[in-house]
């Protein structure tokens, strides 16, 4: 089964402040690039969608297996961005991530391992993890069948209400043990935090 994912590095990340938070240096490498290697190492193909500071990012992520899509109207929200991503997939992708780019300590294995629950439905159901509390975070795996509403998305929305408004019957959550996947970075704080972590984490 041919599977994708859009990875999201459109955005000015201007909670972060004056400097773009994808390109912020973690353990010597931009944190853009740490997440788009974790999807790599999965298997799955790689679209990255661009938008601020498109040159930066491009060079961050060089020579790695990925392709890249402009969008042009990056600053009316990640609803565009999505839309773009999901236009320049190929026909013959079957299931696509919507991966957010400041994740970093997403994982290969996660990918797989929701890759796999995907595949249990034959593709037919929307994929996504949650905590222990059953709360849903990212990536979410869109099937096929909803790339037409993902490409019409638009503003700062994302597809988070798409999502809740599917039917119990659309979707199926995949319990991850390891929530550290989803700590995501919005603050300076919060990138400092991840530092710290990564160093514990790191042999």
């Amino acid at each position: 089964m041919n599977i994708a994912a859009v990875l999201l590095a459109a955005g000015a990340s201007k909670r972060f402040g004056e400097n773009n938070k994808l390109l912020s240096n973690l353990d010597g490498k931009p944190l853009i690039r740490r997440v788009a290697e974790a999807i790599v190492c999965s298997g799955v193909e790689v679209v990255v969608v661009t938008g601020c500071d498109r040159p930066q990012i491009e060079k961050a992520l060089e020579g790695l297996p990925l392709r890249f899509a402009h969008n042009l109207n990056w600053e009316s929200g990640m609803g565009s961005s999505i839309a773009v991503g999901v236009m320049a997939l190929g026909q013959q992708t079957q299931g696509a991530f919507v991966v957010p780019g400041d994740l970093p300590f997403l994982t290969s294995d996660l990918i797989k391992d929701l890759t796999a629950v995907f595949m249990e439905s034959r593709g037919a159901l929307i994929t996504y993890p949650t905590t222990r509390m059953g709360e849903q975070r990212n990536p979410v795996l869109w099937p096929r069948r909803f790339f037409p509403s993902l490409a019409v998305l638009s503003g700062s929305s994302g597809a988070k209400q798409l999502l809740q408004n599917c039917e119990d019957s659309q979707k199926q959550a995949a319990h991850v043990l390891d929530e550290g996947a989803f700590i995501d970075v919005d603050l300076p704080t919060d990138l400092e935090a991840a530092r710290s972590r990564w160093t514990i984490a790191s042999p």
